[in-house]
């Protein structure tokens, strides 16, 4: 072969390999630099999600029917001035987001206990937890001798609630709760809840008056829950202390009113010091599904371990002589767990009303307590 027409050849002979496979005749990668260059592809834009407003819309309350009424009540009951009140109700804004953020999640999509706890249980809180415990332990120390609430109960709660005060809300809490008194979503209980708001609302109103507070300046939640432990105002009313000693409660900066307060709140709503032992004992239940008529038995304890373990529940740790319910937490697709459940977990479902919440409480207090190097504690739940 002429030696023109064989450097021909080799020169095809490259080009085609440089534009194969990005391997060599041996089998061997070429290298990076000598690999035939990707297409990037094209990323469609990311939607842009609309900031929650905050703020909402002037819609002049004082001309609605069921407002005039409702501030009509405030004077004869409480003791209101009545042009006071009309000039108040005339600076409240209608927040829609209020609305949409109370509306009940869409039916059909399965609920799923582990994805959920994985986002409530995670670095940012457990990291928060550790210094918040660090950084109160006396005051968590105390609230825990004197209510026989422990530590970790406390702690669970207001991480879960706000990150140790991180996020206790942006809305004004007079129009959270005007909005959400009078122009509740459509729902089953619309009729209830615009009452338990209108409640909140009234109990807001005599706080800001109790305590001198421009009730316009109060901030919390969109549905009206205030500072670090998320106290509806009723809560804050009934249940908050002054735990610092400071001669006023102040649940948004002193972290030491919250916990006491939290302590107070959950004796107030049946965690029993006597009880011991952990809140919740991890259960297996037998196929014959015997069980199944003791599940969604409301928030209370109503079961012997032995009337249980005879519908077919058992327990890798035996369960001392209490009440208990047994609790579903389903994993979408995945098995459900159960759970027995005594009094104070039941206790802190009345923070929430939801198992969910209440096993997330329990799950991150004992993330944190490990993250501390504490050791395992009388409360710690028994298979978590």
């Amino acid at each position: 072969m002429p030696m023109k027409t064989l450097i021909t050849a080799l020169l095809l002979s490259a080009a085609t390999i440089s534009h194969a496979a990005p391997v060599d005749p041996y089998g061997y990668k070429l290298p990076p630099s000598m690999q035939p260059k990707k297409k990037a592809k094209k990323t469609p834009p990311k939607k842009v999600v609309p900031a929650i407003d905050y703020v909402g819309e002037y819609v002049n309350f004082g001309d609605w029917k069921d407002v005039r009424a409702f501030l009509d009540d405030l004077t004869t009951r409480d003791g209101f001035d009545r042009a006071e009140l009309t000039t108040l109700i005339n600076q409240v804004r209608y927040v829609d987001a209020a609305v949409q953020l109370v509306k009940p999640a869409p039916p059909g999509k399965p609920k799923n206990w582990q994805a959920y706890s994985k986002l409530m249980i995670d670095p940012v809180r457990i990291d928060a937890g550790t210094k918040f415990w660090n950084d109160n332990a006396e005051a968590l120390s105390r609230a825990e001798s004197l209510y026989g609430v422990p530590a970790e109960i406390i702690v669970g709660i207001i991480g879960i609630e706000t990150v140790y005060g991180r996020n206790t809300g942006r809305f004004r809490v007079l129009d959270a709760l005007t909005t959400l008194a009078f122009s509740y979503p459509e729902a089953p209980q619309r009729r209830e809840r615009m009452e338990f708001f209108r409640g909140e609302l009234e109990a807001t109103l005599l706080y800001a008056r109790q305590t001198g507070i421009d009730p316009l300046s109060l901030k919390g939640s969109f549905a009206g829950a205030l500072g670090m432990p998320q106290f509806m105002p009723s809560s804050l009313m009934k249940y908050a202390v002054d735990f610092d000693g400071s001669g006023a409660i102040d649940l948004q900066n002193s972290a030491t009113d919250a916990i006491g307060s939290v302590a107070a709140f959950l004796v107030a709503h049946g965690w029993q010091r006597e009880l011991g032992g952990p809140p919740v004992y991890a259960a297996t239940v037998s196929p014959n599904r015997a069980w199944e008529t003791m599940l969604n038995q409301g928030l209370t304890a109503k079961y012997r371990a032995s009337e249980l373990n005879a519908a077919g529940v058992t327990t890798a740790v035996p369960a001392p002589d209490q009440l208990y319910g047994l609790v579903d937490l389903q994993n979408g697709a995945d098995p459900t767990e159960y759970w027995l459940a005594n009094n104070n977990f039941f206790a802190v479902t009345q923070y929430n009303r939801s198992y969910f919440y209440a096993m997330s409480v329990l799950e991150l207090g004992r993330a944190v307590r490990l993250s501390r190097g504490g050791a395992a504690t009388s409360t710690a739940a028994s298979g978590m």
